[in-house]
């Protein structure tokens, strides 16, 4: 078990997601002294009105967006480690992201509304989840025939993606195709946080009550059984829940990708393997993280850099250092 040798508190867990919330609402493009950001969230005078648009239209939302986003790829990241007992495993295993860029793209190719890309993303990550499933039923939903069927799935998607990309439109179309899948919260609104939110909500309390049974299930199948666990059940509902937050991420954020493959290993490093613990602070370092990766994309540069890259840029090398300590821990390496 990798384990930080110095751990901080425990009450740093709630100040942290809170700081990364102020500061990505201070900063940006157009600076707005910390003093009038508060002034606006608790509606007193003082800001102008173009202040008060820039935090409440633009930023307020977004961080909003950030936060839950973050939380879904990381909680859903933590309890598919357990439930398939893989600690490289993440929400991609099951094809769903794949499904999800198909249809984004497809959407894409007839028209840029952010609904009708949003509605296409969903509904073929559910497809992709869907067809999953009735493999699973078909062969029994064992942890490694959800695995290879979503393996399948995303492969079969990423080839309609392939084609999609083959007869797009050069110079306008696959453009911004390619820009989607890179991720990114430019452009979220109000009207886009309804659904993201309701399912990020009923989606984590969801895998909070449901936590001893995760515990459970990262034990042998007969062993969880024997302990009286409902083992296809569970499965397929933690399964189905966590491809609903991981759809409605995808549908708005784009494919973005390591975060809830580093941040669960963070989140055991910190607090131990039990979920019920673990759970929690997934959703609260992932939220963190997305949130203050989403500042640094929009103020970087001059042009926004996409989410995906730089999750990408900070994953790989995070996630290396993390397999380092494990193998150390086991004596495999100096």
């Amino acid at each position: 078990m990798i384990a930080f040798s110095r751990k901080p508190p425990v009450w740093v867990l709630g100040l942290i997601p809170l700081a990364a919330f102020a500061i990505a609402l201070w900063v940006g493009r157009f600076g707005v002294h910390w003093g009038d950001t508060f002034r606006v969230l608790f509606g007193l005078e003082g800001p102008s009105d173009v202040f008060r648009a820039l935090i409440l239209r633009v930023r307020l939302p977004r961080v909003l967006a950030a936060a839950c986003v973050g939380a879904n790829l990381s909680v859903v990241g933590a309890s598919f480690q357990g439930l398939f007992r893989n600690p490289l495993v993440d929400s991609r295993i099951l094809g769903v992201s794949s499904g999800a860029a198909f249809g984004a793209a497809l959407a894409l190719s007839f028209t840029s509304h952010s609904l009708w890309v949003q509605a296409g993303a969903y509904t073929f990550a559910l497809a992709a989840i869907g067809l999953v499933m009735m493999i699973g039923m078909r062969f029994g939903s064992s942890a490694l025939v959800l695995v290879i069927g979503g393996i399948l799935i995303g492969a079969l998607f990423n080839s309609f993606l392939g084609l999609i990309k083959y007869v797009a439109d050069p110079l306008s179309t696959l453009p911004t195709i390619t820009y989607w899948l890179l991720g990114g919260l430019n452009g979220t609104q109000w009207s886009d946080l309804p659904l993201l939110l309701t399912v990020s909500g009923l989606g984590l309390n969801f895998f909070i009550l449901l936590r001893w049974r995760l515990n459970l299930l990262t034990m042998s199948d007969t062993e969880a059984q024997a302990l009286g666990v409902r083992i296809r059940g569970v499965r397929n509902a933690i399964v189905a829940v966590g491809t609903l937050m991981i759809a409605a991420s995808v549908a708005l954020a784009g494919t973005i990708g390591w975060v809830g493959l580093v941040i669960p290993h963070v989140a055991r490093a910190w607090v131990g393997p039990d979920h019920g613990r673990l759970i929690p602070v997934s959703a609260m370092l992932g939220a963190t993280t997305v949130i203050l990766l989403d500042a640094v994309a929009r103020t970087a540069l001059p042009s926004e850099i996409p989410l995906g890259i730089l999750t990408g840029l900070l994953g790989v090398p995070a996630f290396l250092v993390l397999f380092l300590r494990f193998l150390r821990a086991r004596g495999e390496a100096t």
